[in-house]
């Protein structure tokens, strides 16, 4: 099987906010079940986020973070799941936190996920909790600058 191709790319929320909403809406509100109203929480305005493309151009994949370092609503459509898109987006994360000079980036995994951030360098801390009726724990990673 040939490797994925795709590119990521640094986004403006109100300049992408329909390609950004489709692939939420499509991974956290049809797939997963979750509340539009919890995922578009209002702070999207303020986010940093990044946009997975596939070779042909279409959006694949979201993910957000905040001034704070807290990374977020990662989505990536159930197609390209397991291809290496979660991860560039993430480093393209943790890419833009060091410019920032952040020195630690977190984030709430799904229970079911962990293992991929773990992968790339998370620690769990605290107990797991709920979030939006799914099982989530908390997890750091340092950076540096």
């Amino acid at each position: 099987m040939a490797a994925a191709q795709f590119s990521i790319s640094e986004a403006q929320f109100h300049e992408r906010e329909a390609e950004i909403r489709g692939i939420r809406t499509a991974v956290f509100t049809e797939e997963q079940g979750i509340d539009p109203g919890i995922d578009f929480d209002g702070s999207d305005p303020e986010c940093v986020h990044v946009i997975a493309r596939n070779a042909t151009g279409s959006t694949v994949g979201t993910a957000r973070m905040s001034s704070d370092g807290h990374i977020g609503r990662m989505a990536v459509l159930q197609a390209y799941r397991r291809q290496g898109v979660g991860r560039a987006m993430l480093e393209a994360l943790v890419a833009a936190a060091r410019r920032q000079g952040l020195n630690e980036v977190y984030l709430n995994s799904q229970a079911q996920v962990i293992g991929f951030y773990q992968a790339l360098g998370f620690e769990k801390i605290g107990e797991p909790f709920m979030e939006a009726g799914i099982k989530h724990v908390r997890m750091l990673r340092q950076i540096g600058s």
